[in-house]
């Protein structure tokens, strides 16, 4: 496949990925962050699993056999804890702050990766990360790094700190598989929806509540961000490495601040300058002296 077309699905990927943002702002008004994340992967899973048999052609038993503790650690961390606290932090911050904060999760891997897997690192990739995290604080604190003293910072934003997390350690462990990526993603989502089965059903959901909008958001979560950009995004990383895809993941914020933009969200400077910053310290630190490893290949939002 030529290159340019690779281009080309890796910016229709993180648009998918960047419409979770915008729609999970909506829904979260009609639909609370549980029912979101539960309804969201059940209906997932029936995508998932044909995509995985036909595609990847995987020993069921004997993947999930030789990685099953490592697939419920990404069933509770990936599947169910970062998508509950992504659409709680959607309660409480924009749909463009929550993307550019998430923007720092290539360098907190890489810098996780250093104490948890004996990873190398540089001191241009430890530069890398500080600049990543001081616009990670312009964003939280609206430009104004004083908040910090006075703990007045967005609780959605925070949240989104917790995700980042999350999706460090579901990615770190993920690294470790020794399964298909798709066959991951299947059976892990099963584990997770498995898991948030029973908290879902105890909460209960008042179907009458939720409208059109709040329904096709929720489909459009299923396929588009949770099927459609995890296969393209396996398609372009076995085409051309996980470290030339990774550069793209760049594109979240700022597709959601477009949409966003569009639908009357105001940009603010401060997202602007912070966003900056994280993405420049994102490039030093996982671009360019980390091309030939393979830090993003799991990095792929939910």
């Amino acid at each position: 496949m030529a290159k340019y077309r690779i281009w080309l699905l890796l910016v229709v990927t993180n648009l998918f990925w960047a419409g979770n943002y915008v729609f999970g702002k909506y829904v979260i008004m009609e639909v609370s962050p549980l029912w979101i994340t539960f309804s969201r992967w059940l209906l997932a899973l029936f995508f998932l699993f044909p995509i995985a048999y036909f595609v990847e052609k995987p020993d069921w038993q004997k993947a999930v056999k030789s990685n099953w503790l490592a697939l419920i650690g990404m069933a509770i961390l990936g599947v169910a804890g970062y998508n509950l606290v992504l659409y709680s932090a959607l309660e409480y911050t924009t749909a463009t702050n929550a993307a550019l904060v998430s923007a720092l999760n290539p360098g907190v891997i890489v810098l996780f990766s250093v104490f948890l897997l004996k990873e190398n690192i540089s001191r241009i990739q430890v530069t890398g990360f500080i600049v990543s995290l001081i616009g990670a604080l312009v964003i939280l604190t609206q430009g104004n790094i004083g908040k910090l003293i006075q703990l007045e910072v967005n609780k959605g934003d925070l949240l989104m700190i917790a995700a980042v997390l999350m999706w460090t350690f579901y990615s770190i462990i993920g690294k470790k598989l020794t399964m298909p990526p798709i066959t991951a993603t299947a059976v892990s989502s099963l584990f997770g929806t498995v898991i948030l089965a029973p908290l879902a059903i105890a909460q209960g959901i008042e179907i009458e509540k939720v409208t059109m909008l709040g329904a096709s958001g929720i489909l459009y979560m299923a396929i588009f961000a949770s099927v459609c950009s995890f296969v393209l995004w396996n398609v372009c990383v076995r085409a051309i490495g996980a470290s030339q895809a990774g550069i793209f993941l760049n594109l979240i914020p700022f597709f959601t601040a477009i949409i966003s933009g569009i639908l009357g969200e105001k940009i603010m400077v401060a997202q602007v300058i912070g966003g900056v910053l994280v993405f420049f310290g994102v490039y030093l630190t996982t671009g360019m002296l980390n091309r030939k490893k393979d830090i993003l290949s799991s990095v792929s939002k939910s």
